[in-house]
Parts: C-alpha cells; sequence; structure tokens
C-alpha cells in the first residue's frame, strides 16, 4: 500500500475517474438548499438527489467529485479511532450510464493497481447484499468480484443493515452496495466472522450503491426509472489506512490542531485514555465547527435547526477542554490551524476566517457564563436538597437548561459529599431525545427526493421571492438558504434588521405582480462565465461545474440553480407572506405559502 498525502489522494481519485469519462463537480454546501430532511449534507450522493431521480445534470451522465460531510448521529463514538463529525467524501457517478461491471471493476483497478493505491488483493475483503423481500440477494456483483480476482471466501454475503443503502433521508433514491473492506490480519474474534463484526478485523475503505429503487413516504420500494451508481470513499479513513497510523487522528489532517491542545493545556496527547479521547473531541468538534460557519452558507451558534448542533460541537468541545485544563480561548486558535490546513482546497475558509474564529470566541465565552449561572443554581439545589443523593430529573435540568454536563454535576456532588442518580439522569434524557426525535421525524418532512408540483412551485416562488427583497431592500439581500415542504416555503437572506410592515406588504405585492404576469419559466445550459454575462445571481458560484443552469423569469428574475421550477409563473396563484423573523445574527427569515392553481 502507498503512504499518501490527503491532497495527493483528493487529485488521485479525481483523476482516476477523469480518465473513465467523468466530469469533475465541485462539492455543494454542507447546508442543503431547499432539502428539510436533513440539516447538513451527509453524503456525496445528498445534492444529486434530482438528478439521480432523473433530471437532466449539466456536466453529464458520469460525475466525479469531493463532498464536505457531517453527521452527529455518531457524536457519542466520536474519540474513537475512526468516527469524526465532519469528513470529506470521495465519490462518483453514474447518472443511468454504467452500472454493476463498470463500477466494480474500476473499484477494484483504483485499490489494487500499482499505478494508484496498490492494496494487495489478500488484504481486500468485500460484501454484498444478502437478499430479502425488497431487493433479490446480489449475486451480480459477487460474480463480478471473483472475475476481477478476489476468491469467493472473501466475498461475504450480509443482510440490509449491512449491504443496503439510503435514503439520505426520510424518502428517496437506495439500493442494495457493495462494501471494501481491508483485513487488517487481525485473527477472526469467531467462526462467523466477517465485515460485519466490530471486532477490528475488517476496516471499511469504500462503497459501491446501486440505486435502483425509489423509497416512498408509505415506506415501499419503487423501481427507478434509471439505474444509478452512487460510491462513497473516506478520505480521512483512507489516508490512515494506507498509511499505517492507528487512527484517523493520526493523520496529517489533525496533526495541527493536536500539537495546539497540547501547547494550551501542558498535556500529552497519548498519556492516558481519557486524555486522548478529549484530545480528539476536541480537534474533531472545532474543525467541523470550523467548516460548519466558514461555509458558503455558514450558519453561527442558535437554539434551531443546524445553529443547535454548532452551539453544541462547541460547547461539548469546551468540556472536553475543561477536562485536560485547556486554556481559555484556545478554540479558535485550533480552528485557524483548521483553516491554514485546508484553505487551499476549501477557499470559502480562509474567506470566511475572521468570522469563523469571531463566533468561536464568542460562543466558548457564552457557555462559560452560562456555566457560572450554573454553578450558582447548583448552589442553591445544594441548600434546598433533602438526603444525599441528586435526583436525575434535577440533574437533567441542569443540563438542559444550562447546558450543565453530567459529568460537572457529579464533579461538583463529590466535593459535597453527594451522588447522583444517573440513571435517572439517562432516563430523563432518553426521553428528550424521543421526544426530539419525534418531532424531527413529523417535521422533515418532504426533501430533494419530493418533487411535485406543489415543491416546484414554492421552489419556484423563492426565485422570485428574492427578487422582490432585492428590490425593496436593496443589494444587501444575499440568499442564505431556503427550506421548502409541499405546504410552505422558508427562505433565509442576509438582512441587518427587521423588515417593516410596509416593507414586507411591499414585497408581497411585487411577487404577486410577478405570478400575474405569468411569464413562461426559461432553463438554459451555459458556463458560469456566460450566467454572470447574462447576469444571473448565483449566490455560490464556487459550488457549480464548468456548466450550470440558468432560469429566467420573464424580466423579474434570473438565477443559477439546479431545484424544480414550475413552467409557468401564473402557475402559483397567490403570494402570502406569513412570517418574518430573525434567523441568526445578520440573517433573517421568511415564510410564505402559495395558492397554486
Amino acid at each position: 500500500m502507498k503512504k499518501i498525502t490527503a491532497d495527493q489522494l483528493r487529485k488521485m481519485y479525481n483523476g482516476f475517474y477523469q480518465e473513465k469519462g467523468h466530469t469533475l463537480i465541485r462539492g455543494a454546501s454542507l447546508i442543503p438548499e431547499n432539502d428539510p430532511t436533513v440539516l447538513f449534507t451527509t453524503a456525496g450522493m445528498h445534492p444529486l438527489v434530482p438528478y439521480l431521480l432523473g433530471e437532466k445534470h449539466p456536466a453529464g451522465t458520469r460525475l466525479t467529485d469531493v463532498q464536505k460531510c457531517v453527521r452527529t448521529g455518531d457524536i457519542d463514538e466520536v474519540g474513537d479511532a475512526t468516527h469524526c463529525t465532519f469528513f470529506e467524501m470521495l465519490g462518483n457517478w453514474s447518472l443511468g450510464d454504467y452500472f454493476k461491471k463498470e463500477a466494480i471493476t474500476w473499484s477494484y483497478e483504483f485499490l489494487t493497481s500499482e499505478k494508484y493505491l496498490g492494496i494487495p488483493v489478500e488484504n481486500l475483503a468485500v460484501s454484498v447484499f444478502a437478499g430479502d423481500e425488497d431487493c433479490p440477494r446480489d449475486t451480480e456483483s459477487a460474480s463480478i468480484w471473483e472475475a476481477c480476482g478476489l476468491p469467493k471466501e472473501r466475498i461475504f454475503f450480509l443482510p440490509k443493515k449491512n449491504n443496503w443503502w439510503g435514503p439520505a433521508g426520510i424518502t428517496g433514491p437506495c439500493g442494495p452496495d457493495t462494501e471494501m473492506f481491508i483485513d487488517t490480519g487481525k485473527p477472526k474474534c469467531c467462526e462467523e466472522c466477517s465485515p460485519a463484526c466490530d471486532c477490528g478485523k475488517y476496516i471499511e475503505i469504500w462503497n459501491d450503491v446501486f440505486m435502483q429503487y425509489n423509497k416512498t413516504a408509505e415506506g415501499t420500494f419503487e423501481p427507478l426509472k434509471q439505474k444509478n451508481v452512487d460510491t462513497g470513499m473516506g478520505l480521512e479513513r483512507t489516508i490512515c489506512i494506507l498509511n499505517g497510523v492507528k487512527s484517523v487522528y493520526d493523520t496529517e489532517l489533525f496533526a495541527g490542531a493536536l500539537a495546539v491542545i497540547a501547547e494550551f493545556s501542558g498535556r500529552s496527547y497519548d498519556e492516558s485514555e481519557s486524555v486522548t479521547k478529549a484530545f480528539r473531541i476536541i480537534a474533531d468538534h472545532v474543525r467541523t465547527a470550523t467548516f460548519i460557519i466558514g461555509d458558503e452558507r455558514g450558519v453561527t451558534p442558535s437554539n434551531v435547526d443546524q445553529g443547535y448542533v454548532l452551539r453544541r460541537l462547541i460547547r461539548r468541545a469546551v468540556r472536553f477542554g475543561r477536562q485536560i485544563k485547556l486554556q481559555r480561548g484556545s478554540l479558535s486558535k485550533i480552528s485557524k490551524v483548521c483553516i491554514d490546513l485546508y484553505a487551499e482546497t476549501y477557499p470559502e475558509l480562509r474567506a470566511n476566517e475572521a468570522k469563523i474564529l469571531d463566533e468561536i470566541n464568542k460562543e466558548e465565552e457564552r457557555f462559560i457564563k452560562t456555566v457560572s449561572m450554573g454553578l450558582k443554581e447548583f448552589e442553591k439545589l445544594v441548600e434546598r436538597l433533602e438526603g444525599t443523593e441528586i435526583d436525575g430529573k434535577t440533574a437533567f435540568r441542569l443540563y438542559d437548561t444550562f447546558g450543565f454536563p453530567i459529568e460537572i454535576t457529579e464533579e461538583l456532588a463529590k466535593e459535597k459529599g453527594l451522588t447522583v442518580d444517573t440513571n435517572g439522569f439517562h432516563a430523563a434524557f432518553k426521553a428528550h431525545q424521543e421526544k426530539s426525535q419525534a418531532g424531527s421525524e413529523q417535521r422533515f418532512k418532504g426533501g430533494l427526493a419530493d418533487s411535485t408540483e406543489q415543491t416546484a412551485r414554492l421552489h419556484t416562488a423563492t426565485h422570485l421571492l428574492q427578487a422582490a427583497l432585492r428590490k425593496v431592500l436593496g443589494d444587501e439581500v444575499k440568499q442564505r438558504g431556503s427550506n421548502i415542504t409541499a405546504e410552505r416555503l422558508r427562505f433565509d437572506f442576509s438582512f441587518s434588521r427587521p423588515m417593516t410592515a410596509d416593507e414586507i406588504k411591499e414585497v408581497e405585492a411585487l411577487v404577486n405582480s410577478y405570478i400575474q404576469a405569468d411569464p413562461e419559466v426559461v432553463c438554459e445550459e451555459m458556463t458560469v462565465a456566460e450566467a454572470k454575462e447574462r447576469g444571473a445571481i448565483g449566490l455560490f458560484e464556487s459550488k457549480y461545474g464548468e456548466r450550470v443552469k440558468v432560469y429566467t423569469m420573464g424580466e423579474f428574475s434570473c438565477e443559477i440553480c439546479g431545484g424544480p421550477h414550475a413552467k409557468r409563473l401564473g402557475e402559483l396563484g397567490s403570494f402570502k407572506i406569513t412570517k418574518e423573523q430573525s434567523s441568526s445574527a445578520g440573517v433573517r427569515r421568511i415564510k410564505a405559502e402559495i395558492s397554486g392553481n
């Protein structure tokens, strides 16, 4: 296996697939556009869902890129050898073009060829879908692997929980996959040992998804009109394996951050298991926060949506920093190292550097003040306490209201000769999680896979809304995000103050006048340069490839966009703003509805 840097791997991967006829596209924003099913972009395929469902991509049917991703579902696992909340996903796609044979053959070539990764065949194992009521056993993939040169004993048939991918949200494209693993050489943990085990013998390196189905809101699986291939190779994990280090945190990507933590804590990264875990969590969470704030659609800490996740990450980093005596104000120094490391690959980080460092500093200070308030509350409850145990509900209230981690509550209780009902705390915490998840499932419906006429009309309305806002409020207005369900649109835009009632009425009237004019919605493909010359608005142009889609709506709106649209503006019926409010510092949010025709 070749020792390789992150930048070398990015270039090698994309270069390989460009040689196979793929067009290199730029990764999308971390904040999904028009998709309420998830808070962050969780995989390379996520921004491509409309094209996986059949819409034409301006770059063609074979694509390759590197995508920024955030996943927080396994946040409690961060600190082990492989889990990160932010990661880069190398991916390539076939949009109704080639299928299993080419995908598997090329994966095998990239993994084993001396020109590329040079992994010995004897170190490689794969898994394929075992089949169930939704999809038959994937003997085709197994046969292709055998034809490549992989022996049968290294091909494992596993169930859906292991070899089925997607959808990214509640609904959307999905299908069986084949996963590739490095056999570490460790002995089998048992007779049935396979890549499904967590014993550490097999480490996943790549995944080829064969998207044959669309999962509906009813939970059924319908064949897609076109068969697609979606692949994903985690950059951090791959360079960890290739360079023979113990964890992703021992790669070049974390070296600078860990050095800063050591400098400002006076501790050594490998002095104990708990200290190592704290170092890793701080480095990971600060890196993720840096990318979220510095994104093209970057958000700031808040109590809702992406801002809430960001706040949790920064405060969790502060909490683990407290455990190792990390100096106050150190998180922004760690972030600066991340910016310097990634700025060439992701120039948006350098462009937003001042904002990133300022927001991290401010949130660290807010949390320190919150903890101080929690300390006062803790002293009050100790005075009122009957007995020697702090009950679980009280401990959870300290956590939920004051951001007081259970570890701090236990630490302070011990100093007072008290104990904490941790079982009761975890029960209250679990109940809170279940309630939040239930609310999330109820709230996040639709998504990019929902391309009904009504969502297409609402998406069209966001173009008209932005045009009207810029006319009434000025060019300060720039889109900062949008979220569309079948019932309403939500549009975030940069503006420094609340809108007046008259401004809201004027914007609403303008949008309705655009609708009543009823021009055709015209879609054209062109280069970014041509789109700029045309006067198209492209707020996130850095993500677009060589060719883009430009939607023109009469003389009212001209925008670069990839979403679904109405055919004529008259289809929208009438437009009504239902709410205007703050989203975060310097960002306003409008919610609106249309009647449709």
